[in-house]
Parts: structure tokens; sequence; C-alpha cells
């Protein structure tokens, strides 16, 4: 009697099914939390249609979602090229090899990740600052490497912490001008100077800091925090979009949710 071995998986299988979901996780990594999410979820939502229709074999239907899915690569390049950058960026960052880098890819095989970032201290100044409308502009590195950035500014290599903070962006000390970047709660620069996405419109009450910190977090995947000098309000930005948050606390967990 004939027997059909449905799971006759050999190495490379095993191998391919790896390889695709962790490219399937670090797309929904940058997609998420962004209106390219709802675009991603409809463009797999029309694949497994077309897959179905051919598996049924109704010619028709199929032919039409299969050229629409054929012909929309050059659309998915045009719609999805921040996260294309973003991707890219990813792969081709310098401490992708390192030891430091290859275990921050591999956070998600753990069941439980430790931020070292200390996001209360960080939120706790700038709510010191924004009592005292204390402008500032603090980015907090991820996956992608910042070196070029760095370059920017001055190298600093201090540990995050309250006074230390606040005298940074005290209007009278030398270090207040352009941003501070953090990673895994170290101090690596001060006064960075960001790129100014200009190509955006956002809301005149909004000065250079955000359009640094949008800039930053549209070609890189770090994320920023601003104190705005005029107003005192505290901004998170994520993804080149403003993050709304009711209180601190809520704050200070979402940005733990997004460093893990």
């Amino acid at each position: 009697m004939e027997t059909f071995n449905f799971l006759d998986l050999n190495f490379l299988d095993i191998l391919d099914i790896v390889l695709v979901a962790l490219l399937l996780y670090y797309i929904y990594k940058l997609v998420r939390g962004t209106v390219a999410i709802n675009i991603f979820i409809g463009i797999a939502i029309v694949y497994l249609i077309w897959k179905l229709t051919v598996a049924l074999q109704m010619e028709l239907l199929s032919d039409i979602l299969g050229k629409f899915l054929g012909g929309g690569f050059i659309a998915l390049i045009i719609v999805f090229q921040q996260e294309i950058r973003k991707f890219l960026l990813m792969v081709g960052s310098t401490n992708f090899a390192t030891k430091k880098g290859f275990m921050k890819r591999l956070k998600f095989m753990k069941s439980d990740t430790i931020v070292t970032t200390d996001v209360e201290n960080i939120i706790a100044a700038c709510t010191t600052m924004s009592k005292t409308k204390t402008g500032a502009l603090i980015v907090l590195e991820r996956n992608n490497n910042l070196e070029l950035i760095k370059q920017t500014g001055d190298a600093m290599n201090a540990e995050v912490n309250i006074p230390l903070l606040n005298s940074i962006f005290y209007k009278n000390s030398p270090l207040h001008d352009g941003a501070i970047v953090i990673e895994d709660n170290i101090i690596t620069a001060t006064r960075v100077i960001l790129p100014l996405e200009k190509g955006i419109d956002i809301p005149a009450r909004f000065g250079l800091r955000h359009r640094a910190a949008i800039g930053v977090t549209m070609y890189t995947d770090a994320l920023a925090i601003v104190v705005s000098e005029e107003t005192g309000k505290i901004s998170y930005i994520k993804n080149g979009e403003f993050i709304l948050f009711d209180d601190t606390d809520h704050l200070i967990e979402m940005i733990k949710d997004d460093l893990e």
C-alpha cells in the first residue's frame, strides 16, 4: 500500500521557512504602529484570496487577482518606500554582525526582554524641563546604527540620570543645542545635528526640534522625545509620526514596549 508523506522536509526546507518567518517578522516590526500596517494586511488578504481562487480553479477571478498583484510591485515600492528604506538600513547597519546587534535581533525569541534604558528617569527629567519650558531633544537608539548622526555632535559616555539630563539642556549650557543620543542607558553623543525633514506638513506650533525628530525617526527606527521650548509640551515621535499619550505613566510604558 502506497503512503504519502506530506512532512518530508529536509534542512533547506526548514531553513527556507525560518528565513521567510524572519522576513515577515521584520516587515511587521517596520510597519507596526503605522498606517502601512493596514495596507500590509490588505495585501496579505488579497494574496490569500488569490491562492484560494487558484486552488479552486476559478480562472477568471484568479487571473484578475494575479495581474493585480503582479502589476502592483512598483506601486508597493512607492507606498512602502519609507519602510523599505528602514529595512535596508537595518540590514546594512554596521552593528548587524556584532554580538550585541545580533542578540538584539534575536530578542523576540526570548520570553522576557529586559529594557536597560532608564525610561522613568528620562521622562522625569523631561517633566522637570517641561515645567520650566526648557527645550530638549532626546533620541533613543534601537536597531539602526546612528554612528553617522552621532559624528555630527560631541562624543559622551555617561549613564542616564536626571541631574545630567537637566544640566545638558539647561539654557546656558554649551551642550543644550542639538540632540542627545541614548543607547542602552548611556548618553553617547550631545549637540547632535539631525536631518530636517522639510517635505512634511506639521502644525505651526511645532518648531525645528519636532521637525528634526520626525526626520531621524523617518530614516531610522530610532525613537525621539521632544520638550517644546515654546509650550513646554512633551512629544513622542516614532516612525515619523506623533504618538499621543494620556499621561507620563502611559508614555513610559509605551516607550518601554517600543524598546523591546
